[in-house]
C-alpha cells in the first residue's frame, strides 16, 4: 500500500516509492504498475496527479480528489504558489554553500531552449577516505536541499550534471564511475533524488499546509555509510 501523508475531502499527498511510475505512459509501453491505478483502488476515489515526478525519484506526490480543485492545484503549481523542496547526494562539495543555479534548459518535447531555476543549499558534507574515481585518494560528497523555481524535465538532475556535481544513482545524467563505486560497495540501486516537502495554501480552507515525507530506506542507508546519520538536518 502507497503511505498517505495527508489527505482530505479535496486532496491527497502520498510518498511515492523511487521506481514506480506516477501514471501510465508510452516511454515505458505495457507497465500497468503506477501510483495513480495505485491510489485509486487503495482509497476509493477518483484521482488526478497534479504533478509529475521521475520514476527514479522518490518522496511527495500531490492528486487531486475531484475536478473542481484540479485546475485550481495546477494553476497554483503554475505561477509557483506551491513550494517543493527536495534532498539529495552528489558527488563533491559546492564552493558556495547557498546558491542559484540559473540555467536554461533544452525542452526534450520540442527541442526549444526554456528558463530553469534551482536553488540550492548544502546540508551537510563529507570527505571519506576511499578512492572512487581512482584519481584520488579521498572522495567528497554533499548533501542538497534543492528547491524547484521552475518545473522543466529532470531539472534537478540536468542542473546538478551542469554545475558538474552529479547525483549518486543519477544513471542517465550523472557520474558513472561514482554510480559503478556505490553499487559495488554499498549496493546502491536508486537515485538519491527525494521529493522531501510540499508547502502550499489549500485552495478550499485557506490553511497552510506543509507535508514533508521522510527520506527511503535506500537514502538513508547511504547517509549512514557517509557518516551523516546522527547530523541534525534542518
Amino acid at each position: 500500500m502507497l503511505e498517505i501523508l495527508f489527505e482530505d475531502q479535496e486532496l491527497v499527498v502520498i510518498n511515492k516509492p523511487a521506481g514506480l511510475l506516477v501514471h501510465k505512459t508510452a516511454l515505458a509501453f505495457g507497465e500497468e504498475e503506477n501510483a495513480l491505478i495505485q491510489l485509486r483502488d487503495q482509497i476509493g476515489s477518483w484521482v488526478a496527479p497534479v504533478h509529475r515526478l521521475d520514476r527514479a525519484t522518490s518522496g511527495c506526490l500531490l492528486f487531486a480528489k475531484n475536478e473542481q480543485v484540479l485546475p485550481k492545484l495546477q494553476g497554483m503549481f503554475m505561477e509557483r504558489d506551491i513550494k517543493k523542496t527536495y534532498r539529495c547526494i552528489v558527488r563533491g562539495i559546492p564552493a558556495e554553500k547557498e546558491g542559484l543555479i540559473d540555467h536554461p534548459l533544452t525542452s526534450e518535447r520540442s527541442g526549444k531552449l526554456q528558463e530553469a531555476q534551482s536553488k540550492y543549499k548544502v546540508l551537510a558534507e563529507t570527505e571519506q577516505p576511499f578512492n572512487s574515481t581512482r584519481r584520488y585518494p579521498t572522495s567528497r560528497y554533499s548533501m542538497l536541499e534543492i528547491e524547484l523555481l521552475t518545473g522543466r524535465t529532470h531539472q534537478i538532475r540536468r542542473h546538478l550534471a551542469h554545475i558538474r556535481h552529479y547525483i549518486l544513482g543519477d544513471k542517465k545524467h550523472g557520474d558513472n564511475k561514482q554510480n559503478q563505486y556505490f553499487e559495488t560497495h554499498f549496493g546502491l540501486e536508486h537515485l538519491l533524488l527525494h521529493a522531501w516537502q510540499l508547502q502550499f495554501t489549500h485552495p478550499t480552507s485557506g490553511k497552510i499546509l506543509s507535508v514533508t515525507c521522510d527520506l527511503p530506506p535506500h537514502f538513508r542507508h547511504i547517509v549512514e555509510k557517509l557518516g551523516w546519520a546522527d547530523t541534525q538536518l534542518p
